[in-house]
């Protein structure tokens, strides 16, 4: 009886292995088996020290992959899990009249069963970029890093997603209310992934400080912000990338045609500094087009070169500085408007 047991229970293992192995055959025979096994082993979700991302776009895609379409896990690990988001950004975002679509169940699980079937080649297309890139790997090794070089700790949800309208690309409402869309056609996913994610977190961390100064609703405040994200980058990365790429993954040319302007461009965009409005050329340049030749956003730029100059004069580690400085602080201590000065 026991000799029979065994021969049974041998027999059942070489079958499960022989299963498994079929299993595994199929899985490579077959791309589209592999690429959903990879989806299944991407985790939900990476937390490190207050911040955590999460891959909400990963259920969006598994819920359409039984018989039938899974609207729980549209519920439960897509809604659920960043419901402040969907509920006050996205709600706010899009208006009154498609409010229902993101702060109910029944409007996610509507635009949600269409949205991947619908665009299923270009949003499959953009997840395997994320799985070739590792985005596991990145997120825990840009998260660690962050964190080690940011004096002051900041708390944070980012979740990257698919949504129905195009609406944020990279941002958010409030620091629980981040995202990170997929779906924008015309995005370098893969730099903001990898290159973008430090920037928005520096955003994060500088802007409570800009509670009580008193230009934090002017033009210059916003240009120092945007800078101060694109020097950090530089900073964050090490000597990795250029300064260009640092700002806004400008080419070479691009960054020398801002060089050889930079003399016009201060003088002609300061008297912006002061403006509360929003709508000037420092900010809207690609409308108002005060220098239509201008390459990206002026004021990354304009930013980035007051922030260099600050660290110049004022030592390497003096980035850090930066957050709790006011901004007017900053631009008077930089001493760039004594090097325009001095340019001929």
């Amino acid at each position: 009886m026991r000799k029979i047991l065994q021969t049974l229970i041998i027999g059942l293992l070489l079958i499960l292995s022989s299963c498994k192995e079929t299993t595994q055959e199929n899985e490579k025979k077959n791309p589209e088996l592999e690429y959903i096994k990879q989806v299944k082993n991407l985790s939900d979700s990476i937390n490190i020290q207050g911040i955590t991302i999460k891959n909400l776009f990963k259920s969006q895609i598994l819920a359409h992959q039984g018989t039938e379409y899974d609207s729980t896990m549209i519920i439960e690990k897509v809604y659920r899990p960043h419901q402040k988001l969907w509920d006050n950004c996205y709600a706010m975002i899009f208006g009154e009249k498609n409010s229902h679509k993101f702060n109910t169940t029944k409007g996610m699980v509507e635009w949600n069963r269409n949205l991947y079937p619908e665009n299923k080649t270009f949003f499959d297309q953009r997840a395997k970029m994320l799985l070739d890139m590792n985005l596991d790997s990145i997120l825990g090794k840009n998260l660690t890093r962050f964190n080690q070089l940011v004096p002051h700790q900041i708390k944070s949800t980012i979740s990257i997603l698919f949504t129905p309208m195009e609406g944020i690309l990279f941002g958010g409402c409030e620091n629980d209310e981040f995202c990170i869309e997929l779906n924008y056609k015309e995005s370098e996913i893969d730099y903001i992934i990898e290159k973008g994610l430090p920037h928005e977190l520096n955003h994060l961390a500088y802007e409570p400080f800009r509670e009580n100064d008193p230009k934090k609703g002017t033009a210059l405040r916003q240009t120092i912000d945007e800078g101060f994200a694109c020097y950090f980058t530089l900073v964050f990365f090490n000597g990795q990338i250029s300064k260009y790429e640092a700002v806004e993954n400008m080419n070479e040319n691009e960054w020398n045609w801002y060089l050889a302007n930079e003399k016009k461009i201060f003088n002609g965009l300061k008297q912006y500094f002061e403006d509360e409005s929003g709508n000037n050329p420092l900010l809207r340049n690609d409308k108002l087009q005060l220098f239509k030749d201008a390459p990206k956003s002026l004021n990354y730029w304009l930013g980035f070169r007051i922030i260099e100059k600050y660290v110049e004069k004022n030592g390497p580690d003096s980035w850090i500085d930066i957050y709790e400085l006011n901004v007017q602080d900053v631009l008077k201590e930089s001493g760039y408007e004594q090097y325009i000065n001095g340019l001929k």
